[in-house]
Parts: structure tokens; sequence; C-alpha cells
């Protein structure tokens, strides 16, 4: 049987007070097992991000309930095995890469020689070892990509969630970054992601979850959902006509 990282259930969220609500969750109910990839996608204003939020404990659910690990997002346990990457690297553009991770790793307590191993191993896995000792407000979008990615692992964490992580990358770094998804599955690790790119997705997801006006429509596989490739069935046609039964 296997075990369940991440569980939501009943979960609403509302935005605004009286006639201006908008109501990002209805009743979400979702599960990912440790240790698998989980891709999460639907259009604009589904509520992917506020589900993302209320997972890191940003925002409070006002019904019903979530858990990571069997633990509340808010404790300190719970966020000490937990990596996020922000859909918008937003970091301080004075510093340098290996001074924002040695930063965040201090921040969760790595010691410093281990720290600077870890740095140093991290610079070089999402391949920004060469801009290391650059000031990130030189840095384009595709490069903040990389060193939030990089920030998302200095703590080895057990579920990383990723907001859009392939948003301003090229083809190139796009293979790279799938690459180490994948070898994080390797070692047991659990992926949550939020993605446009539904070819991003369909090729390294073990299961996923479309999700409309806060409503979760389907998960399963990409096998299940896509069916038959000889039909010309893909992931994206397969998102767009459940999207479309809604309208």
């Amino acid at each position: 049987m296997q075990q369940q990282i991440l569980t939501v259930k009943n979960l609403d969220y509302t935005y605004g007070t009286g006639g201006k609500c908008v109501e990002a969750l209805k009743g979400l109910n979702l599960s990912v097992n440790r240790g698998e990839i989980f891709g999460f996608i639907g259009p604009n204003g589904a509520g992917k991000t506020t589900t993302i939020k209320l997972l890191l404990g940003i925002l409070m659910p006002q019904k019903g309930e979530l858990s990571i690990s069997g633990k509340l997002p808010t404790e300190p346990e719970t966020r000490r095995t937990v990596g996020y990457m922000p859909e918008t690297a937003d970091y301080y553009g004075y510093l340098t890469p290996r001074e924002l991770l040695n930063m965040y790793g201090s921040i969760f307590g790595i010691a410093r020689s281990q720290l600077r191993k870890r740095v140093r191993d991290l610079l070089e896995l999402t391949g920004i070892e060469k801009n290391a000792d650059r000031l990130m407000r030189t840095f384009s979008k595709g490069m903040m990509q990389k060193v939030s990615f990089a920030q998302a692992l200095v703590n080895d964490p057990d579920l990383l969630i990723l907001d859009e992580p392939t948003g301003g990358l090229d083809p190139v770094s796009r293979r790279k970054m799938r690459e180490v998804i994948r070898d994080l599955h390797g070692k047991g690790k659990t992926v949550f992601f939020s993605s446009h790119e539904l070819s991003e997705v369909e090729l390294v997801s073990d299961r996923i979850g479309i999700l409309d006006k806060g409503h979760l429509l389907a998960t399963g596989s990409v096998k299940d959902l896509v069916g038959g490739r000889e039909k010309g069935q893909s992931l994206e046609s397969c998102f767009l006509k459940i999207i479309e039964e809604r309208i």
C-alpha cells in the first residue's frame, strides 16, 4: 500500500467578503503518494496557486483540512522537509547565487562545513556554477529560474513544491530540469508541481490532477487520462476536452 505524503480533504478557500467574493477552491480532495511526481494543471484562475499557498501555510484553510506527512504545513518540523520554487524568482538582486544559497542554508540550520559542499553541488547541478559569484540583478529570467530551483533544494527536502518551474527556460535547460526531477524521484523524493506546459507535465509525471474553477475534475496517470496514442490522443487534447465539457 502506497503511503501518502500530502493529503487534502474537503478544502474550501474564498477571497473577498460580501458581494465581491471569489471562490478559489470548492471541496478540494487530493492526495499525493510519497515518492511520486504529481503534475497539477488547470487554466488561469483555476486555483492552483491558492492550493500551493495553502500547502505552504501562507494561507490558512477556511474549511477542510490538509497535512504533509500527517502534520500541519505551519509546523516547523514540516517546513524543514519542504522545498518551494515560486513562479516568480524575486530574490535580492544585490546578492550572488552563492550568497543566496548560503543564506537559505543558514536559515535551515545546515552546518557551515556541510553547507559549503551543498551549495557547490547545487550550483553545478542547476548549471549556474560559472555565474555563482555574479550579482543576480544582472540575470535573465531563465537564469533566475535556475537559482530558484537550487534554492528549493538547499535543505534536501522530502517534498518539493514547484510553481511553473520551466517558465523562461530554453529547451536545453528544460531537459536538464526534467533530468534532475527524475533523479530526485529515483532517490525517493516527492515532487508536486503546477505548470501550463502540458508537454513537460506529460513527460515527467507519475500522476496528474486537472483543476478548474476550484474543482478537481480528474486525476490519474498519463496513460489513464490520455488513453491510446494510436488515436492521436495527447495530454493537451485530454485537458481541453475535460475543461470544455464544463463550459
